[in-house]
């Protein structure tokens, strides 16, 4: 028999899940779904349920064309607001390059393979990880950019945008401290260890 997770454990997989879908490109396929996980959101309580509650109204409330508008103002205009996490420990740097392979590495091993098209530090690819992988899986990875994660939050302090709620949900389903945050990301090759591997490293 499949063991449950505890009641705590799947609503924090659920927060993490709509947050991941809340903060992609709000497109038909997003749209589409947000009864839905409106709905999922009368299902669970705990930390986050409110904060996503505000941000899924605003994307039904909004209009499409500038639904649209707004995401790339805020996310696609200054990279310190990008959803790229691995840009906020790595910088433009080869360790970068470093990182997002070793992450997929990671997620090979725990049998999840992300679309073509993005990229495996893509905030909502991650979120999509962490909520359906095992919790210590989703622990690793939640670590890893947990410090980026506070970065990102920081960054949206500074606009009038709802999209900093589905920030706040996921850093509520994590522990109250994260590792060191750093100021700003390196320029070197130097900083904080790559992504681990975990058992099994590659394919």
């Amino acid at each position: 028999m499949k063991r449950l997770r505890p009641r705590a454990t799947r609503d924090h997989a659920a927060v993490r899940q709509i947050a991941g879908w809340c903060l992609q490109y709000p497109d038909e396929a997003v749209l589409g779904k947000l009864g839905l996980l409106r709905a999922c959101l009368d299902e669970i309580a705990g930390p986050g349920r409110d904060e996503l509650r505000r941000t899924v109204a605003y994307l039904e409330q909004g209009d499409p064309r500038e639904l649209a508008s707004h995401y790339i103002e805020v996310f696609d205009r200054k990279p310190r607001r990008t959803l790229h996490l691995s840009w906020f420990l790595d910088g433009d740097t080869r360790r970068r390059g470093e990182t997002l392979a070793a992450l997929r590495r990671f997620y090979r091993t725990h049998g999840f393979s992300p679309a073509e098209n993005e990229l495996p530090d893509f905030l909502p690819v991650i979120l999509e990880f962490a909520a359906a992988a095992d919790p210590g899986a989703a622990g690793q990875v939640l670590s890893r950019f947990h410090p980026a994660l506070e970065l990102l939050h920081r960054n949206l302090s500074t606009v009038d945008t709802p999209y900093r709620d589905a920030v706040t949900a996921v850093l509520a389903t994590l522990p109250a401290v994260p590792a060191p945050i750093p100021a700003d990301p390196p320029a070197e090759l130097v900083g904080l260890d790559p992504f681990p591997t975990g058992a099994g490293g590659g394919r």
